[in-house]
């Protein structure tokens, strides 16, 4: 059989299995029983998407079945066949959809999720935009060799990709000892081949979320996750009809495949790789995903990956802070003349010298010099403490300042994670972030209690807030400049913040000090000034030049821009927001309603 055959046999048995699951369960529940996933706005999101139809009961499945096999056009194309995947991905979806249908929660009696609600795809928003997840890796099947499974796996997540599983690929990651779970961006979804419908879900939502694109557009939704979405497909074992019909699915949606077995390759897009040690590199290359290596001499691993990652209280070898103790962090600019360049110090004990559970104070200090340096970068680069000790496997840090809470678990002080480890990590990071203004860099790490306490009330709290002052009289009347943001045109092509000293960023994690910081990181970067010319409004916030900047920036999309307004030309949204605004005419008055609050639950 040739490769087209083989895809419409897959899918032509796919839209069999859903007709029968679809009538038995007419046949059992009633043609009204309702159709849908947990907590999510988009119904059915495959077929939402590729149709502008809403499912919502057993009955109007029988429509979604038709729009199947109107996918299904067996003649020897390539692109008729991946129309073909297509419809497999809309009968995979009409499938697991009657699970949900059937049973209150399907998936509970499996090491697995089943449907990623739309929550969790919000709050990858950010880091996908950042570049902290570089990619998608999609694992399907089950392989060999359990080691060398789990060996990928570790590797995709070192390298801070998000991870679905799907098979018995689940147990041989778990049994193999792979930590999983959204907090290591590990996640098993479920045993049947139709289960990888949840993974196209996710990337179909972040179309309709971040990409602003209308229900309908199927040529619209595929171009965006071809172009916007990185992700890839590997598959284990042998592959039956149905495996490879869904494959081609995934193709057609900009994801290649990379087989251990034997398969018809086509050039970027399907292709065989048996060596298990070259699965990572191929399937890298294959999406095109660059991967920034940080090699720092640490004794676990450190990625973005571990940044959720909890140490619970059975866990704990060591904490600082919290109720039991002092710990506060700071990062202060020095001349270049009293900074040597990666001096580590620890004075006090470290975490070996005592019994656990360890109990100490703790002061991180980092001091930095650099020519491009300037004392407003300070708390841009303090607040990064928080995610570079976050990202080292078995460390969780809470919080900032002097209410920094940080807990080492067992299994990492059993590697031979130490003090001294956080201060190779914040050496590095700090060099490879913030390059530009960062020439020189040490760091001090502190437990001796009398020490930590005494530098607290001369150099912490001095520092905080003589910053705090500093950020108080920061307010736009007083600066005569503002910064676009256009991270997230990595998802929302068309999305421009406008962010001021007195609005933040729309996802809440870029102030002004941050952009004006980023800019001088890099210069052609996302952040740029826009001077603050032509004022048209006071009141309502309008000035040419910034209108003028979010035209340019928007592709044309946006002409015209209100700061203070919300009735008139607001700014843009990318998706990554975490509450609504509108206004009630009726009661003279502003409603904010939570993102994330279940549509049943929503005013208006």
């Amino acid at each position: 059989m040739s490769l087209c055959d083989i895809i419409f046999a897959g899918s032509k048995a796919a839209l069999g299995l859903a007709e029968k699951t679809v009538n038995d369960a007419i046949g059992a529940k009633g043609s009204e029983q309702k159709v849908a996933f947990p907590d999510t706005a988009y119904a059915l999101p495959v077929i939402y998407a590729a149709t502008g139809t809403k499912i919502t009961t057993l009955g109007e499945l029988k429509a979604a079945l038709d729009v199947a096999k109107s996918l299904i056009v067996e003649e020897e194309d390539l692109a008729k066949a991946l129309n073909a995947g297509l419809a497999t991905a809309v009968s995979a979806e009409i499938i697991e959809a009657v699970k949900y249908a059937v049973e209150e929660n399907p998936y509970e009696n499996e090491n697995g999720i089943g449907f990623v609600p739309d929550p969790v795809i919000r709050s990858l928003g950010v880091p996908l935009v950042t570049g902290d997840i570089p990619g998608i890796a999609v694992i399907l099947g089950e392989a060999e060799d359990r080691d060398s499974l789990a060996d990928i796996v570790r590797d995709y997540q070192q390298k801070g990709l998000l991870t679905f599983l799907i098979g018995n690929v689940i147990e041989q990651a778990m049994d193999a000892g792979v930590k999983t779970d959204l907090d290591f961006r590990v996640i098993p979804v479920g045993h049947d081949v139709t289960s990888v419908i949840h993974v196209v879900s996710v990337a179909v939502r972040a179309a309709l979320i971040f990409g602003a694109l209308s229900p309908g557009d199927l040529e619209g939704l595929l171009a965006y996750t071809k172009e916007r979405v990185p992700a890839f497909v590997n598959t284990f074992g042998p592959l039956d009809e149905v495996t490879v019909s869904a494959g081609a699915g995934a193709i057609a949606l900009g994801f290649p495949v990379i087989a251990d077995v034997d398969v018809p390759e086509v050039p970027g897009a399907l292709m065989t790789q048996k060596d298990y040690r070259e699965t990572v590199k191929t399937s890298l290359e294959a999406r095109e995903i660059k991967i920034k290596i940080k090699e720092i001499p640490i004794p676990v691993s450190f990625a973005a990956a571990f940044e959720g990652e909890r140490i619970r209280k059975n866990d704990v070898y060591a904490e600082f802070g919290s109720k039991r103790s002092k710990a506060w962090e700071i990062v202060k600019m020095r001349p270049p003349e009293e900074i040597e360049d990666h001096k580590i110090e620890l004075i006090g004990p470290d975490i070996d010298a005592l019994e656990p559970p360890v109990y100490l104070p703790l002061a991180i200090i980092v001091e930095v010099a650099g020519k491009n340096m300037e004392e407003d970068f300070e708390p841009v680069l303090e607040r990064r403490i928080h995610y570079f000790l976050n990202y080292i496997e078995g460390v969780m840090h809470i919080g900032q300042r002097n209410i920094a809470w940080i807990r080492i678990g067992k299994d990492a002080y059993a590697k031979g994670l130490r003090l001294k480890h956080f201060g190779e990590v914040l050496y590095a990071m700090m060099h490879d972030e913030f390059g530009s203004v960062v020439d020189k860099c040490q760091v001090k790490i502190i437990t001796d209690k009398e020490k930590v306490e005494a530098l607290e009330k001369e150099l912490a709290l001095p520092s905080y807030k003589s910053r705090d002052d500093r950020l108080a009289s920061l307010t736009d009347e007083n600066v005569d400049t503002f910064y676009s943001c256009t991270l997230c045109q990595s998802f929302a092509p068309a999305h421009v913040c406008v962010v001021t000293p007195e609005r933040l960023g729309l996802c809440g994690a870029v102030s002004w000090l941050d952009a004006k910081a980023t800019k001088e990181l890099d210069p052609t970067g996302a952040c740029q000034p826009i001077p603050k010319e032509g004022l048209e409004d006071e009141v309502k916030g309008i000035w040419t030049e910034v209108s003028k900047a979010v035209e340019e920036r928007s592709q044309g999309a946006v002409s015209k821009v209100a700061i203070y307004s919300i009735l008139e030309d607001p700014m843009t949204s990318c998706g990554c927001f975490e509450c609504i605004c509108g206004i009630i005419p009726e009661g003279n008055g502003v409603l904010i309603v939570n993102g994330n609050m279940p549509e049943k639950h929503r005013w208006g």
